[in-house]
């Protein structure tokens, strides 16, 4: 394996060069204290070391492992998880550039993570992937410490895209065309985003996966008591100087005290509407008219988004006993919740969005592997487009033989999501796919 040295604006970095790509791992896009608000980190003249996969925020194992099996292993975990890897064709000049935000409900997950390393995109897409890491759970979305400086994850990602714009360019990306996407909270990350005033002009193009969207708003009940719930936890101890771990403690605390609160308590921890860098909720409407004037999008999801979580819930372990007739009743209540949660928000976010003046299309994903336990569930999009079928091989979602992932449908999808990046929904001539 080579290594090739690139000069960003923020100074030089040793990349690998490996089979026509290039991979720059763990670049710290931005520094941040516990509870402040991150900062760009600042220029540097010596050479930096990014060949090594950089930290993910510290957090619990994830409550969906059970469908996509371990997304971090293998990773360190650091509070300072501000970092961004990129990988692009070694020949790259001015080529598209898709800005990735991993899910986990605001509390799991990594854009390090193997299981998202985006090679065969870039390679048959002809496009540059940056995969975004941000601060997460109590770190990321309920500050202890200052009330008045919440949404620190969003911020985050802010500062990774306003990176991307100073330093794409010497990756060989274009800093004129960008497309974020991400999947369940990283879809809802994008939405965020695109309603930021500050974004404006970082990105042209959006794609939204798995988004929660109908989780109603007013998190700030919900949000004022899991506060007090983690400062109860904390018993006195002040939060800057607390241990990860007894933060951590207090975010299980947080989560615990959400649940009263009904189908929102279900994502617990997200961004906050009128806390900044957000607009407040009578802003909706115009911020929207103004991204929709700029920005294209597709909004999808999968057939079966929500039958992981009605498999979570109370009644779903309950009709699990019941053997065949309850695994058939938990699949009809999935697909309604599914609808209720994923398919119907998703489409009616794309008719507010021509509305409003923009272009926009839906997608559906139809397809699993046979014998996949939850069918087309949530997550299961992701190794069409990410990872090795050897990457997803500890999936239980795809069932008893998951390196049967279906290697043409995967290309096809990686071919209409970089068709996206370089073209638009003019290149995917249609406002409806299904991904079957």
């Amino acid at each position: 394996m080579a290594t090739r040295r690139i000069d960003t604006t923020c100074g030089p970095l040793v990349t690998d060069e490996n089979d026509g790509l290039i991979h720059a791992r763990g670049i710290r896009y931005a520094t941040a204290e516990r509870f402040n608000a991150p900062k760009p980190l600042p220029a540097h003249a010596e050479v930096v070391d990014a060949t090594k996969r950089g930290p993910a925020c510290p957090q619990l194992p994830s409550r969906l492992e059970f469908v996509t099996g371990p997304v971090i292993d293998g990773l360190a975990m650091s509070e300072h998880c501000q970092v961004l890897s990129i990988t692009a064709p070694a020949d790259a000049d001015r080529l598209p550039v898709m800005v990735w935000f991993h899910g986990g409900a605001y509390v799991s997950g990594s854009g390090e993570a193997v299981k998202y390393d985006p090679d065969l995109l870039v390679s048959e897409g002809r496009v540059v992937v940056v995969n975004v890491s941000y601060r997460l759970g109590v770190f990321g979305y309920l500050n202890l410490h200052d009330r008045d400086t919440e949404n620190l994850g969003l911020r985050d990602q802010i500062c990774a895209l306003r990176w991307v714009q100073n330093n794409i360019t010497a990756f060989g990306g274009d800093p004129t065309r960008v497309t974020i996407f991400g999947q369940s909270a990283g879809g809802d990350s994008v939405m965020s985003l695109l309603l930021c005033p500050e974004t404006s002009g970082m990105f042209s193009r959006a794609i939204l996966h798995s988004a929660p969207l109908s989780l109603p708003e007013g998190r700030t009940t919900m949000t004022a008591a899991m506060r007090e719930a983690a400062a109860t936890t904390l018993a006195g101890v002040p939060p800057r100087e607390a241990s990860t771990q007894r933060l951590l403690d207090a975010q299980v605390a947080a989560i615990t005290t959400a649940q009263q609160f009904g189908l929102l308590g279900a994502m617990a921890f997200a961004p906050i509407m009128g806390r900044a860098p957000l607009p407040p909720a009578s802003e909706l409407e115009s911020r929207m008219a103004d991204a929709a004037s700029r920005v294209e999008i597709l909004a999808g999801y999968t057939r079966d988004d929500a039958r992981p979580f009605v498999a979570l819930s109370p009644r779903g372990r309950e009709l699990r006993r019941i053997g065949p007739i309850g695994k058939a009743a938990t699949a009809v209540i999935g697909r309604r919740m599914t609808r209720r949660v994923f398919g119907r928000p998703a489409i009616e976010l794309a008719s507010a969005w021509t509305s409003a003046g923009g272009r926009a299309a839906t997608f559906c994903v139809d397809w699993s592997p046979p014998q996949a336990p939850l069918g087309a569930c949530h997550c299961i999009d992701l190794p069409l487009l990410f990872g090795l079928p050897e990457s997803w091989s500890d999936a239980p979602m795809l069932g008893p033989e998951p390196r049967g992932i279906d290697t043409d449908l995967a290309h096809r999808t990686r071919a209409q999501w970089s068709n996206f990046a370089h073209g638009g929904l003019d290149a995917l001539g249609q406002v409806s796919l299904r991904i079957a």
